[in-house]
């Protein structure tokens, strides 16, 4: 996962990935029959199961509102203002790189974005349900805006333009919520 992640999937080649499983070739394609493609793509799941979760937090938690949702904005900028974390997304980065052209990518990639649209609607939801935004807002449809914003916000990031331009892209985003 960490290889893709760091190199993308077609710049990392086999002998990258036997050195970062310490697999041999002929055990890798044995363990993986779809090669290097069903490789990525199990890295792909791992991804989602162990570190989506840790970057969305609170966020998917069932109670969550704007404070979380914002939380998780904020954690994506911290994120950027290191050169680990401008490596980015793996799903971001795989969207850029393979989603146009691999129809199952592009599948994995919007399961990965419904999931984010589903959490931040079910918080604006509750936010909206308890006051904490407009009543104008329309959870669904600013969901769905918040997640692009995400998106466009990492690919922004990894050109390490700075903490203000970074969080002048959060507050524009949320600025209507208020």
């Amino acid at each position: 996962m960490r290889a893709f992640w760091e190199h993308g999937y077609h710049e990392t080649s086999v002998e990258d990935l036997v050195e970062a499983t310490g697999v041999r070739p002929g055990s890798l394609y044995n363990t993986f029959r779809g090669g290097k493609r069903e490789l990525f793509l199990g890295s792909l799941q791992r991804y989602s199961k162990l570190v989506v979760p840790e970057k969305m937090g609170a966020l998917e938690r069932p109670g969550a509102s704007v404070g979380e949702l914002r939380a998780y904005f904020d954690g994506l900028v911290e994120d950027l203002m290191s050169a680990e974390g401008r490596m980015g997304c793996l799903m971001v980065n795989t969207a850029m790189e393979l989603a146009a052209d691999d129809s199952e990518v592009a599948g994995v990639i919007r399961g990965h974005i419904g999931r984010l649209e589903r959490n931040a609607t079910r918080a604006l939801r509750n936010a909206k349900r308890r006051g904490e935004v407009s009543k104008d807002v329309r959870p669904a449809a600013k969901a769905t805006q918040l997640m692009a914003t995400a998106m466009g916000l990492m690919v922004v990031g990894k050109t390490n333009p700075g903490r203000e331009v970074l969080e002048t892209i959060v507050d524009t985003a949320f600025a209507e919520l208020r």
